[in-house]
């Protein structure tokens, strides 16, 4: 044998060999969810009151988002509890919290990512199980973090379809309305109720909100005040253009967790007579919220912030005092709810328990361990 053909035939074996283990471990039966729910409760029971909000603390596992259907039913689960409790109506808008559509970047994946100690080598084996892609999505990625741009860009197309399918689905299954958390996508827009993605745009942390129809309402909500964590990724939207629904229980702005800490987007929802302010949230590191507050990241603090509550005060008491309940008074919004994700997403960690503020009062929810629903009637 020439050296030629032994080359050539090393690279088909090596190639053989490749496509082989990538295609591996794709096809195991979902696994049946678990919801880890802790507590429901309805805060303030009325006969008197008919629209509500409902506030969900999934608690989510890599392997829940191995597979659409997986991540479906893991919804379904949560969304079928608040409804055997009568929390459910056709007044009911239901808030889930920031990223819980990101890691639906491991949709149709190997399993084993979802058994990683950690992100790191999670994210390692998907790139290797996708290489061809990888490369040809890698000179269309500009971010800083060229790398984490590309994963974002290669399975922007699935991540979307699966995302709309699953709150367009779950939307009309329980006749109400989502605002489905966030999920990180290049470019979205919405083209007669439906999600669309520009691989070639830039990446936002971008939410949705869904009708009784399966079809998006009106445009993204798309952040603009990326976090130092997204900011070598993620691009941030002008503060301007954050958008506000006319919903059937009221004009409702959502802002996109950190942006619940500026004062510029309570201006633009007041400015539209906002009456509900939604903010869905995802803080990492386990009890992060028992931790000394660092102050404002990615952005300057606002003119407002006392810097002597930096290191001074508990990150609990900054999400009290700078984020809804502290800033909600600057609007005539009647009520507000901030939900967080939580789970065991290898080693992020997670913390936080829901906020809510209505006519001015804020009001005391039981936590939840892991998973929670809260409502609240108005």
């Amino acid at each position: 044998m020439s050296v030629r053909r032994f080359i050539v035939s090393s690279i088909l074996l090596v190639i053989f060999i490749w496509l082989i283990w990538s295609f591996a471990g794709r096809s195991y039966p979902p696994d049946q969810p678990e919801t880890f729910l802790d507590i429901v409760e309805e805060v303030n029971p009325s006969d008197s009151l008919y629209n509500n909000i409902v506030g969900i603390q999934p608690y989510m596992l890599a392997k829940d988002y191995i597979d659409q259907e997986t991540f479906y039913r893991k919804m379904e689960l949560y969304l079928d509890a608040a409804r055997k409790s009568q929390l459910i109506h056709s007044n009911t808008v239901v808030l889930l919290p920031e990223y819980v559509g990101t890691w639906l970047v491991l949709s149709g994946e190997k399993h084993v990512l979802a058994e990683k100690d950690n992100l790191k080598d999670a994210m390692s084996t998907l790139v290797l199980s996708n290489i061809v892609d990888f490369v040809v999505n890698y000179f269309q990625s500009h971010e800083l973090d060229r790398p984490t741009g590309t994963l974002f860009r290669m399975k922007a197309r699935k991540m979307a379809e699966d995302y709309f399918n699953t709150f367009s689905q779950l939307a009309q299954q329980f006749n109400c309305y989502i605002a489905a958390g966030s999920i990180i996508l290049p470019q979205p827009y919405v083209e007669e109720g439906e999600l669309y993605v520009d691989k070639e745009g830039p990446l936002y942390n971008a939410s949705f909100i869904f009708g009784p129809d399966g079809k998006i309402i009106g445009e993204p909500v798309l952040k603009a005040f990326p976090i130092e964590s997204e900011i070598p990724f993620v691009s941030g939207e002008a503060v301007e253009k954050i958008p506000v629904f006319n919903l059937p229980m009221g004009k409702t702005a959502l802002l996109i967790c950190a942006d619940s800490w500026y004062p510029e987007p309570y201006q633009v929802a007041n400015q539209s007579q906002t009456e509900i302010i939604l903010v869905p949230s995802y803080l990492t590191g386990d009890e992060g919220m028992k931790k000394p507050w660092q102050g404002y990241n990615g952005a300057p603090a606002p003119v407002d912030t006392n810097l002597n509550d930096i290191e001074k005060i508990s990150e609990w008491e900054a999400w009290n005092k700078y984020a809804l309940p502290g800033r909600i008074g600057q609007t005539n919004a009647r009520i507000g709810l901030n939900v967080f994700l939580r789970g065991e997403l290898w080693n992020l960690g997670a913390d936080g328990q829901p906020l809510a503020v209505l006519y001015g009062h804020q009001l005391e929810l039981n936590p939840a361990n892991r998973a929670g629903i809260w409502s609240i009637n108005f």
